[in-house]
């Protein structure tokens, strides 16, 4: 009996995966239930911003971070758990696992915001679009269509890893609670795993646990977009040029795009006026245009096409 409780569990974390990711693709997450029940993404924000407040001061920052991260992942867990026990014996139990597991997943919203910077690109409104890039990156950015490009292109790239192809797999590996944990620790080190002085200690344990859970998602996302392209360019530069990014993962879907579009992406950049000399992804390629951003969201929507299928095809077997 064993062996086939293990089948049905996996079919049911497929099924929880591609419900989830369909759905997203389908419909985004609407304003109405964000104005209603706001995001999953935000309680956690808010429980991590509390934990921070509290335990983020005095000595053994390190500990007490490592303890804000078993908080927050338990907090995000147990209830995910509780759901799959709870809803596990009705019919259809993975398609209702996947509609909860649905909020978790941001394929729908990351194509927008980067189609909201292309849009204004490609007309020729610079001021448009660099309000709009300024919404998904941080860095400083000049009235050049180029550098405008490459950070949506780069936005793009290393979040389909973070944003799409890291929760759904995991949760075709460990179902709700799989994207559930996930989804926390990759919130985790969005608000508290950079090296700011306030955060540097406090959230090394953060910063480190999401560059384990990214790290299988990063190399299937730059397969991804080879697969995708049908690109060997894709594969080399990504193969060549992935371990030179400054993020143990982030190198390979970003070298990956590069190469499959021929363009070159990281490279110098600037924050709140300090510039910071990091290397070229496929350095010998042109800057990108207005033009590649809008292969590049076509080359989004076939890779996330491709995702889709793969979980089609696990699920047959």
């Amino acid at each position: 009996m064993r062996q086939p409780d293990r089948a049905m569990l996996s079919a049911e974390t497929l099924t929880i995966a591609l419900t989830a990711l369909l759905a997203d693709a389908a419909f985004g997450w609407p304003d109405r239930l964000y104005r209603r029940i706001s995001h999953p993404v935000v309680w956690i924000g808010r429980l991590i911003a509390a934990l921070d407040t509290r335990w983020n001061r005095g000595g053994r920052r390190i500990l007490r971070g490592g303890l804000a991260v078993l908080v927050v992942v338990v907090a995000a867990v147990l209830p995910a758990w509780a759901l799959t026990v709870l809803l596990r014996p009705l019919p259809g139990s993975g398609v209702l696992l996947g509609l909860l597991a649905w909020p978790l997943v941001a394929s729908r919203s990351l194509h927008d915001h980067v189609a909201a910077v292309a849009q204004p690109l490609t007309a020729g409104n610079i001021a448009g679009a660099k309000q709009a890039v300024a919404m998904i990156v941080g860095r400083d950015l000049s009235d050049d269509p180029a550098p405008i490009a490459r950070a949506a292109l780069e936005s793009l790239a290393e979040n389909t890893s973070d944003g799409i192809t890291a929760p759904v797999l995991w949760a075709a590996i460990g179902g709700l609670p799989g994207i559930a944990a996930y989804k926390a620790i990759n919130t985790l080190d969005s608000m508290i795993g950079h090296r700011s002085p306030r955060h540097l200690l406090f959230g090394r344990i953060a910063a480190r646990l999401d560059d384990v859970v990214n790290l299988p998602a990063s190399r299937l996302t730059g397969l991804l977009f080879v697969a995708a392209a049908w690109s060997a360019q894709a594969w080399r530069v990504m193969r060549r040029d992935a371990r030179h990014h400054r993020s143990p993962n982030a190198g390979w879907p970003e070298a990956a795009m590069a190469g499959a579009l021929g363009i070159r992406l990281s490279g110098p950049r600037s924050y709140h006026g300090v510039s910071t000399p990091e290397p070229w992804l496929n350095a010998a390629a042109r800057d990108p245009g207005p033009q590649d951003l809008l292969r590049g969201l076509t080359l989004y929507r076939r890779s996330m096409a491709l995702l889709a299928l793969g979980l089609l095809v696990a699920l047959a077997a």
